[in-house]
């Protein structure tokens, strides 16, 4: 989930918010993403972002993306906002936790004995030196919804 501030000053009407919101979910729609409908007149200011539902697993890109998609749809300059990760407990939702930390690695799903996924990923003892092991593993977790374990090579 991408956000992007789009009038965090206050200086648009009812009106283009309304228009904004509704050119910014045919260009995403076009675009192969969905924009969460929210009233962003209703709401002050400072919390006038939107969030825009998108693939893929480089974030900068999927970020610029959003940040595109908001200058076309409303007349100001947006502003990047927080990116999340929704998480079906995929691999891909694990490679793109690794991505989201700059991270490269394998991910190798077994079932357990108890009926639960244990995700064994292997990462180098490189990129541990730059992200803490546990912020991995939580985020990992969180995820996929699994046991994770993992293996660290040179």
């Amino acid at each position: 989930m991408v956000r992007v501030g789009v009038d965090l000053a206050g200086e648009l009407t009812v009106e283009q918010l309304t228009n904004g919101m509704t050119e910014l979910s045919r260009l995403a729609a076009e675009a192969g993403a969905e924009v969460i409908v929210n009233d962003l007149a209703a709401l002050p200011p400072k919390r006038r972002e939107v969030e825009i539902l998108m693939r893929g697993d480089d974030p900068k890109m999927l970020q610029a993306a959003g940040v595109e998609l908001c200058a076309k749809a409303f007349p100001t300059d947006p502003v990047l906002g927080v990116l999340t990760f929704v998480s079906h407990g995929t691999d891909d939702d694990a490679y793109g936790v690794l991505a989201g930390f700059g991270l490269a690695g394998v991910v190798d799903r077994t079932a357990g004995g108890d009926g639960w996924d244990i995700i064994t990923v292997t990462l180098a003892k490189a990129d541990l030196e730059r992200v803490p092991e546990s912020r991995i593993h939580t985020a990992l977790e969180a995820s996929t919804n699994c046991e994770v374990r993992i293996v660290v090579t040179d």
